[in-house]
């Protein structure tokens, strides 16, 4: 990969950046949980359990209120491979997509492990979070595409005809690599997706969520971020695709009211396209963070998918601040959440202090280990 472009962080941009990297990830965790009790329930269902409104908090999945799926849990491995890949830079080693790679194997542990293994200390603290060893109806493709060593590339992708939204919904924390060009963005996206989705459409609607979240955590407006997405990816695989589905979101915007129909018919059968399009009509016509994320989750398809994108893209445009504090509150670990995005925000406006050429900060190091 090329090099990224350096940023200068002032104060109120550094406030503002570490608020859209919260907003961001709590979000996407908030969608996907409040999702979770609906993936899979026929329409009937989902009305008795939650209303015509949908639902008005997070309710119990998995033996608890506010469970997360493995949507959740990849994202934040996602995270540590970045932070890592900004660490081992300084070794002279600097090739993102096996960083991010290493951190999925070691979220892969994490399903098939009791619980963390103290003696691994390359693992760093991410993988010691007993909290996320726990099977969340992970993709059978991200199992099998981090259950070895051998990482697929673009040149040999893993898994050729899987289009699920499973490496959609962990790529939002690509885009918050405010200070990269977006091209670069989108290239790390693009080969992240292929070491588990190898179908076109799936890696290019993983590009272009990270890339919808580059413009927003930017102040960018996230109607006048569709229009840039589109042009930037006309000519990658799987542009056809991705792109009648972005233009579907745009589309129903235009029709009328906001309608929970319209999203169950954009997501269709739980294809990536899909629930990319159906979490942007939601973001785009929604009142307010709570309104869009009822209006992703309530329907009988892919809701927690479609949810955690929602949450995303709505949490880099508006930060943390625009999150309901009460459905925060009863999120799954909100704590590791917080303190992930917040290292992230660090690493990224202040990493050369942490680990550059005049010295390291040895607790940095033990957190996001070089090896």
């Amino acid at each position: 990969m090329g090099t990224a472009v350096g940023t200068v962080w002032g104060r109120a941009e550094q406030q503002d950046f570490r608020s859209r990297v919260r907003g961001t990830m709590l979000g996407a965790a908030l969608g996907d949980a409040l999702g979770a009790p609906l993936t899979g329930l026929d329409a009937r269902a989902v009305r008795e359990a939650c209303g015509d409104d949908g639902p008005d908090g997070p309710r119990e999945a998995y033996g608890r209120r506010g469970a997360v799926t493995a949507h959740t849990q990849l994202s934040l491995f996602t995270v540590d491979g970045l932070i890592r890949a900004q660490v081992r830079r300084d070794t002279g080693a600097w090739h993102p997509p096996t960083d991010v790679h290493l951190a999925y194997r070691r979220w892969a542990a994490t399903q098939s492990d009791w619980g963390p293994d103290e003696r691994r200390a390359e693992d760093g603290w991410l993988a010691r979070q007993e909290w996320l060893y726990s099977r969340r109806r992970p993709e059978r493709s991200c199992l099998s595409g981090f259950g070895d060593r051998g990482m697929g590339t673009l040149e040999a992708v893993r898994n050729p005809e899987e289009r699920g939204p499973g490496a959609l919904t962990r790529s939002a924390p690509f885009g918050l690599l405010v200070g990269w060009e977006p091209g670069l963005v989108l290239q790390l996206a693009l080969e992240c997706a292929a070491q588990s989705h190898g179908h076109p459409a799936a890696r290019l609607a993983a590009g272009a969520y990270a890339l919808l979240v580059h413009g927003t955590a930017r102040g960018e407006p996230l109607e006048a971020a569709v229009g840039r997405v589109l042009a930037g990816t006309a000519r990658q695989p799987g542009h056809e695709a991705v792109g009648e589905a972005l233009r579907a979101a745009l589309d129903g915007v235009r029709q009328g009211p906001p309608d929970a129909a319209l999203v169950a018919e954009l997501a269709e059968d739980g294809e990536a396209e899909g629930v990319l399009a159906a979490a942007l009509y939601a973001a785009l016509v929604c009142e307010d963070v709570p309104h869009g994320l009822r209006l992703a989750v309530r329907h009988g398809g892919p809701s927690a998918a479609v949810g955690a994108v929602c949450g995303g893209l709505l949490g880099a445009l508006h930060g943390e601040t625009a999150l309901p504090p009460a459905w925060i509150a009863e999120l799954e670990g909100r704590a590791t959440v917080l303190e992930l995005a917040d290292d992230f925000a660090l690493e990224m406006t202040h990493g050369a202090a942490l680990h550059g050429p005049d010295g390291a900060s040895p607790g940095w190091l033990a957190r996001y280990p070089r090896a």
